[in-house]
């Protein structure tokens, strides 16, 4: 009797991109988390941060709501990824890849006098997922009896 190889036993399937483009969103989530608690590291934040700010940056009740609408996007993503149907889906998935991508850019002009390389290192991770998210929204499969 032959012996199968390993090889052919395994199976790999086809990930739905619906469930791909979730699992992008908690991986940006996983980024931006890592990179806020490795900051309370940096010498001098801990202590700024008791004082209400940060790198000059108060923080008022209107910047910390704003941040907590800002960070409650990609949790929002992770639901609506896997819920919303694929025409809409795919459209809300890149408006909001480009939304934050424009808002990772625009944080290069605040704070940070000194450049940290974990920082910089998040910040291109966060790029190449927001980048991944928006490619695969944009190269979502359609089927052929849509062409029909």
């Amino acid at each position: 009797m032959k012996k199968k190889k390993t090889t052919d036993m395994l199976e790999n399937r086809k990930v739905n991109v619906k469930v791909k483009l979730a699992l992008l969103w908690v991986a940006l989530m996983f980024f931006y988390v890592y990179n806020d608690i490795l900051s309370m590291y940096q010498p001098g934040h801990v202590a700024e941060l008791f004082e209400g700010q940060l790198e000059g940056v108060k923080f008022t009740q209107t910047l910390l709501f704003g941040a907590a609408v800002l960070m409650s996007f990609p949790s929002f993503m992770v639901l609506l990824s896997l819920m919303l149907k694929a025409r809409v889906n795919r459209l809300v998935n890149i408006i909001v890849g480009i939304f934050h991508i424009l808002v990772l850019l625009g944080t290069q002009f605040v704070g940070e006098s000194e450049t940290w390389f974990y920082w910089r290192f998040y910040e291109l991770l966060e790029a190449l997922f927001l980048v991944l998210i928006i490619w695969t929204a944009w190269k979502w499969p359609t089927s052929e009896s849509q062409h029909q």
